[in-house]
């Protein structure tokens, strides 16, 4: 998610009109799981969110969804150079279909809930 002031204020706007049950923000971990520049600011931002919505915003784990979803375009029949103006928004989808799925198998809410500082919901 990279926000700045107009662009959450974009996503706070998309929420109110569609009136989602929760927000679901991709957290790019590396290979090995661990949290590093990247993931820092993600959670920042996560959390000026979260400080902004009354709905929960979650961080769902996002390693590999581009590759994922760079295979599935080409197997659509979209080459590298076709791929580019689409990729983020099949990325996008490939960590929505995985929030999904981890729902499903654990019956509960996926990733990790982002806590707004100084709100204790």
């Amino acid at each position: 998610m990279q926000a700045g002031v107009a662009e959450l204020d974009r996503i706070v706007a998309l929420v109110a009109e569609h009136e989602p049950l929760e927000v679901v923000v991709g957290l790019p971990r590396s290979l090995s799981g661990a949290d590093g520049p990247a993931a820092a600011k993600v959670r920042a931002r996560a959390e000026a969110l979260a400080a902004r919505l009354d709905v929960p915003v979650r961080l769902v784990d996002e390693r590999l969804t581009t590759v994922t979803a760079s295979r599935r375009l080409r197997e659509g029949g979209r080459k590298a150079k076709q791929q580019r103006s689409v990729i983020d928004a099949a990325a996008a989808a490939a960590i929505l279909e995985q929030a999904v799925a981890l729902e499903r198998a654990r019956g509960g809410p996926p990733g990790e809930l982002v806590s707004a500082p100084g709100r204790s919901d």
